[in-house]
């Protein structure tokens, strides 16, 4: 399977959803005031976000789409054009270029995002790029996750460093990054605790997590990478914003994007913050896990062949 295919793939529900939703709005070839509304409601209601729906109306209106067109086609031409100038910029790509540095990258996200899975196909890209891996199991609280990341890196043949359930994660990482750094690891993943973004002493730890690793490479970590579960909707916003407040994000990976019709979030997301994406998690199999392209995401998303 192509890598179109597994963006359409993976974006049916929330291309389905706009689809549908354009095609009760738009009955009649003209567009007047009243129909711009209901665009415009809809955008929001889709997850698009108030601010990028705004715009998205405000670009629909000033085109005056020509009557003896097809509407929804034309529709569709504007909203592709918006993601791609919005997100193009966005693109990181070369996240998984193959690197000569000692680079710590630290994971985060709340529970049950999926950071512990997306650890294991970030590492396997990374290595098929000829990088040296390593996973770091900073998740002391839960046995069953140091045992999850410890099965994807005997998946992928990557070291792990790892300690005792309910031991300090901050002494995880800071043996992590000793290890790139004496063992030339060029890419350390550190899988951190969930975490709520409102429990403070959580967060508290998620920051010494970050700033222990500095002891040993000092401008570490150099990607703060947050995993966020397209299925929480609107609450991600509200993620995002916290996280970033503790430690400056890096990029963003989302995941679950085939189980939910709210993809439209990426594009709030991508409006408010301009935070570089990862790529996203299209699936549960090993190589579901796509890298950022704003172009297929568009034509994914809203359903072009």
């Amino acid at each position: 399977m192509g890598i179109f295919e597994k963006f359409k793939l993976g974006f049916k529900k929330s291309a389905n959803k706009i689809s549908e939703g354009f095609r009760e709005i738009v009955v009649k070839k003209e567009i007047d005031d009243k129909k711009l509304d209901e665009i415009e409601e809809f955008l929001i209601s889709s997850d698009v976000g108030v601010e990028a729906s705004a715009k998205i109306k405000t670009i629909i209106s000033d085109r005056k789409i020509d009557p003896n067109l097809d509407p929804i086609n034309e529709i569709n031409k504007i909203l592709k054009e918006f993601i791609i100038n919005l997100m193009l910029p966005l693109e990181k790509k070369n996240f998984f270029n193959r690197s000569n540095l000692n680079d710590i990258i630290l994971i985060s996200g709340v529970n049950g995002a999926g950071k512990t899975t997306t650890i294991g196909k970030i590492g396997k890209i990374l290595k098929d790029n000829d990088n040296k891996v390593a996973f770091a199991a900073c998740d002391t609280f839960r046995a069953a996750a140091i045992e999850q990341l410890e099965e994807w890196s005997k998946r992928i043949g990557v070291e792990i460093i790892k300690s005792s359930p309910g031991s300090d994660p901050a002494s995880v990482a800071y043996k992590a990054a000793e290890q790139a750094k004496s063992k030339n690891v060029n890419k350390t993943l550190l899988d951190t605790a969930g975490r709520l973004q409102n429990k403070k002493n959580l967060m508290e730890e998620y920051k010494k997590i970050a700033n222990v690793t500095k002891k040993i490479i000092s401008d570490s970590p150099h990607e703060v990478i947050l995993v966020l579960d397209a299925t929480s909707g609107q609450n991600i916003i509200n993620q995002v914003d916290e996280f970033n407040k503790i430690i400056p994000i890096t990029g963003i990976i989302m995941t679950k994007l085939d189980g939910t019709a709210k993809g439209g979030i990426l594009i709030a997301i991508a409006q408010k913050f301009r935070l570089p994406i990862i790529a996203l998690g299209l699936g549960e199999k090993i190589d579901d896990l796509q890298i950022f392209d704003s172009s297929k995401f568009a034509d994914a998303f809203l359903e072009v062949n």
